[in-house]
């Protein structure tokens, strides 16, 4: 069980490590790259989370809890390339 456990990390660390790269290289050839479609493709993208964050207010203390996550086209290219990584690992 234990084993099993310690490789969902790895796993996730990889394709965590993955989309990350994959979202810089995007932002960076987006910056790179001429005025035009290319671009376009590079830097559009959409996003999964609770905007604006969840405020609750009980006099004593505020809690606030929000996350977004912003996926374009590299970050699921470095998605896919971290899980073949670790497949091969």
């Amino acid at each position: 069980m234990a084993l099993l456990q310690r490789n969902f990390w790895i796993f996730l660390v990889f394709i965590l490590l993955g989309a990350f790269l994959g979202s810089i290289l995007g932002e960076i050839l987006g910056i790179v790259a001429p005025e035009g479609p290319l671009r376009n493709i590079f830097l559009k993208g959409f996003k999964i989370g609770i905007d604006p964050a969840f405020t609750l207010n009980i006099r004593i203390i505020t809690f606030t809890i929000g996350f977004t996550f912003s996926i374009n086209l590299m970050s699921i290219l470095g998605m896919i390339i971290g899980v073949y990584l670790y497949k091969q690992s």
